[in-house]
């Protein structure tokens, strides 16, 4: 068994928890600052919302010198400055828009070891002379945050980010990490050989975000459709991507008319525009952005409650980054994407122009082409949202029913006979040789009498025809859910042709199942019908015993304290605070700080405020206040009143009083391993030992617990994904039981 690994130090949980309000790190979080605080490189890929800041700034308060962070955009440089000035964190930034005098004090500050932090550009770091002044300093960290912006193969490149390389040359002596919420495995090699990373710590997260409700939805009424998901999340924030400047505009200017407080974002607008859009949606003054994909990096809302895509986004990438604006404070969420068969069409010409242009190399073309492709295969998938996504980016997803999605949910409809529809379309692919595309395959099963089918005697194959009732729409899906399922091969770059394989020939031998769906209803509505696109409403979902009254009135009261204050409502409370606010119910500055994301300097400048209201709506109501965390995991102990014990289960109790492992007693009892695991969490729960270490190892009993900090012990599923699968449920559960002791 490994060696559990030391807890970090005292000074930098006590500034974490000063500072930022956390009793307890998320398990990727705690590696990522144990190799900070060693001067080890990193490269961090963390999911939007799983907190990638926290670990480039706090260990930058417990050591000597000071950490230099790379940003993109200056908005998102002063965000993040005056977020942490806000809660008494020393951090500077360096860029265009300081005046002289602010520049002036920002270097002295440097100079005199003022500041922990300094946030600039890639441009100012290296083709400037700061970085002479940072290294000075003692600059002992560079952190690249938005790392995925200096690969070729990222979904967002900068060239600007490429000058990164030099950073070696510029700090020789200080540790490098890169910061992504987004990177296939292919792209992360590519960021750390640009960044030059020297044997990285290499720590990526889940890709899953169980709290989102993934949709795709083909569009035939947009304007409807799109109404139809806000009314779902009335007053809420939500942000609505557009493919061109002008869908932006027309739909902001739709939606404004519609009576919703609606702004539009692009780049055709002035920069000050721009900045008083971006600023009314942070500060809550505006409920939903229009924007174009040029919005949404390092926005500071994370109480986003719904995405919408009214066109296909040009990479999975780029679809993972924008969607994953949604639910950030890990409150349920929607992702609805409404695509059309031109979106693809659209995009590829778009992306052929601007490599003409560019003069881009022709492989860069193909490559992007090719992820182009593999969204439109998303969206015609027949598999799992969630699974289909998590995938993509190389890992495993181990849950057969998400709940949440599109497929799982229910929302979609089986194919008649689909298997054979199926064998249909695999003979085809056959009868032509597996030479020919997917259009090619569906013509000729639609049909086609084109020169193109004639010329090649393809009229006259016995699968000519056969579904030609079929719309080619649906065909196509068809053909990619088939590709999606393993079954059907498309090989080829730049002319892809489909490909038959083991798979294929089991299911037109009848061997092996398959299943087709229909994505949603292709018919238009009746004029004056309700606007549907799936689903019901969707509320912010809160805590059991939690008084939705008293969530609504603390986030009025956020709005109100944020405007006095000067500052956005995120940097008050986020709304999962809010929300614990109205399930506890604290009265006293003890039970205020008790909740996990109330800092002292929150609770020193917005305490009181919150503590009073909270005190004078349960007045009035009646309601029990400070109300302690509920005992949620419940093992299954049966009743005293129940039939005794079997024998065997009470050999197996008294196996583990000995020490016993599972798989011993497993062997002993001659149950299964899975009823041994019920029989321990059982054991413990009922005879409370002094350890599990016996069962489970020190280092994962750590990790579980410290995942049960931000989750819980209520669901298994969440911790098992926090912990990116990496433990089982077998493991989390028998520590859930012996925390549950602990409670007592």
């Amino acid at each position: 068994m490994p060696a559990a690994a030391p807890p970090l130090p005292a000074p930098l949980m006590a500034a974490v928890r000063k500072h930022w309000g956390f009793t307890a790190l998320r398990p990727l979080q705690e590696q990522a600052i144990r190799a900070a605080l060693a001067g080890r490189d990193s490269l961090v890929v963390m999911p939007t919302g799983g907190g990638k800041s926290l670990c480039y700034q706090a260990p930058a308060l417990v050591r000597d010198g000071l950490a230099v962070i790379v940003s993109p955009l200056i908005a998102l440089m002063k965000d993040q400055v005056d977020g942490l000035a806000r809660i008494g964190v020393p951090a500077v930034r360096l860029d265009s828009t300081l005046t002289p005098a602010e520049r002036t004090s920002t270097f002295t500050q440097i100079r005199q070891g003022q500041v922990k932090l300094v946030f600039t550009s890639p441009e100012r770091l290296v083709n400037t002379d700061v970085y002479q002044t940072l290294r000075d300093a003692g600059a002992h960290t560079v952190a690249v945050d938005e790392a995925h912006c200096v690969s070729h193969w990222g979904h967002d490149f900068r060239p600007e980010y490429r000058q990164l390389a030099r950073l070696r040359e510029f700090f020789p002596g200080a540790a490098v990490h890169g910061y992504t919420a987004t990177a296939t495995e292919h792209v992360r090699r590519d960021i750390a050989q640009q960044l030059g990373l020297r044997s990285p710590e290499l720590l990526v997260g889940s890709f899953d975000r169980p709290n989102l409700t993934f949709r795709v939805l083909p569009r035939i009424d947009l304007m409807d459709q799109v109404r139809s998901v806000i009314e779902r999340h009335p007053g809420d924030a939500g942000i609505v991507y557009c493919l061109r400047r002008k869908d932006v505009d027309d739909m902001a200017a739709a939606l404004k008319t519609a009576g919703y407080r609606a702004l539009p974002y692009h780049a055709g607008m002035t920069p000050e525009a721009r900045k008083q859009a971006q600023e009314a949606f942070t500060s809550e003054e505006a409920d939903i952005i229009v924007a174009t994909v040029a919005f949404g990096m390092g926005i500071d809302r994370s109480n986003v409650r719904y995405v919408v895509h009214a066109a296909m986004p040009k990479t999975i990438e780029h679809y993972q980054q924008e969607s994953g604006r949604a639910g950030r404070d890990g409150l349920p969420s929607e992702c609805v994407l409404f695509h059309s068969g031109a979106d693809f069409l659209t995009l590829k010409a778009i992306i052929e122009k601007s490599a003409e242009e560019a003069q881009a190399a022709p492989e860069y073309v193909a490559a992007s082409v090719r992820q182009l492709d593999e969204m439109a295969r998303y969206c015609r998938g027949a598999t799992c949202r969630h699974r289909a996504l998590v995938q993509y980016f190389g890992q495993r997803y181990e849950c057969e029913n998400c709940g949440a999605c599109d497929v799982c949910l229910g929302d979609t409809t089986d194919v008649p006979d689909a298997q054979t529809v199926a064998k249909k379309i695999l003979s085809c692919v056959a009868r032509v040789k597996e030479s020919f595309g997917a259009a090619h395959v569906i013509e000729v099963l639609r049909g086609s009498k084109s020169e193109a089918i004639r010329s090649r005697g393809h009229d006259q194959l016995t699968t000519h025809g056969l579904l030609k009732d079929v719309p080619k729409a649906d065909l196509r899906d068809w053909v990619y859910q088939l590709i999606g399922q393993g079954v059907l091969v498309q090989a080829g770059d730049e002319y892809p042709v489909l490909k038959l394989n083991a798979a294929s020939w089991a299911v037109m031998k009848g061997e092996r199942a398959v299943r087709l769906i229909q994505l949603a209803r292709r018919e238009k509505r009746a004029k004056g019908a309700a606007p549907s696109s799936g689903g019901a409403p969707q509320l912010v979902a809160l805590p059991p015993g939690a008084d939705g009254e008293l969530f609504e009135q603390l986030r009025y009261l956020r709005r109100k304290e944020a405007s006095g204050a000067g500052v956005k409502p995120e940097m008050v409370f986020s709304d999962n605070v809010l929300a614990e606010m109205a399930r506890a119910r604290p009265t006293t500055e003890d039970a205020l700080r008790r909740i996990s994301g109330v800092g002292d300097y929150r609770l020193q400048q917005f305490g009181a405020t919150f503590l009073e209201a909270i005190a004078f709506h349960c007045r009035r109501k009646g309601l029990e206040t400070n109300v302690p965390p509920p005992r949620t995991f419940t093992a299954p102990v049966k009743a005293a009143s129940s039939a005794a014990p079997s024998a065997k289960k009470q050999l197996a109790f008294k196996l583990f009083r000995g020490g016993a492992s599972v798989a011993a007693v497993a062997e002993k009892v001659e149950l299964t391993p899975a009823t041994v695991n019920e029989y321990l969490a059982e054991f413990i729960a009922a005879e409370k030992p002094a350890s599990i270490f016996g069962w489970v190892p020190e280092d994962v009993c750590e990790r579980v617990a410290a995942a049960a900090d931000i989750h819980g012990t209520g669901r298994l599923k969440p911790v098992f994904l926090e912990l990116n699968g990496e433990v089982s449920y077998d493991h989390i559960r028998i520590v859930f039981a012996f925390l549950t002791t602990q409670q007592g």
